[in-house]
């Protein structure tokens, strides 16, 4: 059967995926262009995608023999499941992995943006440190904090794991669990973002949620970009309105060079690594292999996004 990779993967799954299968492999660095994800569709029995390539209802039905997708990604953002279902093709994913990683990621922002690292480090290598002085880049402690988490799922729940050891006053809003969310916002010292991207989250962290935050507060997000309304994020920080935002998301992704964001005052902006260790992406290749592997086989999907697939 014939299988478009979408990039190279950490390690040696897809290897294992050309000893069952004839794979094309994108071989550059940026993603493939749409034109070519169409023109390639009528002969993939199976698709390896990367959250970068719209799997959309168009995509789905150019491609007639489709048997099965694998997203390596947990997100299916850029996934249409309901055409993917209508078509009975599971949608595989890539869950659990990498929640140890993005929860330390989580905490190396909170990190590096409260106690100022990119600074200190730009600023030794513009040659500016001629002497040390009591008022140097005076930063905020993470050691004591309160840490509001807003999204009590797996991650959640690990970054808070974390900062219990930093002696955190941990704070969260989870559904119907927790504190309510303006509470959070008012109380906390770091507010940070592990919830899903759905309808009633999008832009949940708007002009006014920030206005709710102290003005001492950091707002950390390595969930979703759109979680975020980026605008009324950068105002805020133009405007001292909030402390500093450590992101490893952003909407959109990535950001214009020129963007109002990039030219704020306490920003660490990341491109998108919560889950770049070596162990992590690796895992996720190798998930992403079987999911497909399997779906190929027309065996059930170990890690599938659309489990009602199954039920037709």
């Amino acid at each position: 059967m014939r299988v478009f990779v979408a990039r190279r993967l950490p390690g040696r799954a897809v290897d294992r995926l050309r000893a069952e299968h004839e794979v094309e492999l994108w071989t550059d660095q940026m993603p493939p262009p749409r034109e070519e994800l169409l023109a390639r569709a009528p002969e993939l029995d199976g698709l390896l995608s990367l959250l970068t390539d719209p799997v959309d209802a168009d995509l789905i039905a150019a491609a007639p023999r489709l048997r099965a997708i694998s997203n390596y990604a947990v997100g299916v953002d850029n996934v249409d499941l309901a055409a993917a279902t209508e078509r009975g093709i599971p949608v595989g994913n890539t869950p659990d992995v990498l929640t140890e990683s993005t929860a330390d990621l989580a905490l190396a922002l909170m990190l590096g943006i409260g106690r100022r690292i990119v600074e200190g480090d730009a600023y030794v290598r513009r040659g500016e440190w001629r002497t040390w002085g009591p008022s140097l880049l005076l930063g905020r402690d993470l050691h004591g904090a309160t840490v509001g988490i807003v999204g009590f799922g797996r991650i959640g729940q690990a970054v808070a794991r974390r900062c219990e050891g930093f002696g955190c006053e941990v704070l969260y809003t989870e559904l119907d669990a927790g504190v309510e969310l303006d509470e959070l916002l008012a109380r906390s010292d770091f507010v940070t973002l592990h919830a899903p991207l759905a309808p009633d989250t999008r832009g949940l962290i708007d002009a006014s949620a920030l206005r709710r935050m102290k003005p001492t507060a950091y707002l950390i997000n390595t969930a979703r970009g759109p979680l975020v309304d980026t605008d009324a994020l950068a105002q805020a920080l133009h405007a001292g309105e909030l402390a500093g935002a450590g992101l490893d998301v952003t909407d959109p992704e990535p950001l214009p060079r020129d963007h109002p964001l990039l030219g704020a005052p306490g920003l660490l902006v990341l491109p998108h690594i919560a889950s770049a260790s070596h162990a992590t992406r690796e895992r996720m290749a190798d998930m992403a292999v079987d999911n497909l592997l399997a779906g190929l086989a027309g065996e059930r999907v170990p890690n599938c996004a659309n489990p009602e697939v199954y039920e037709r």
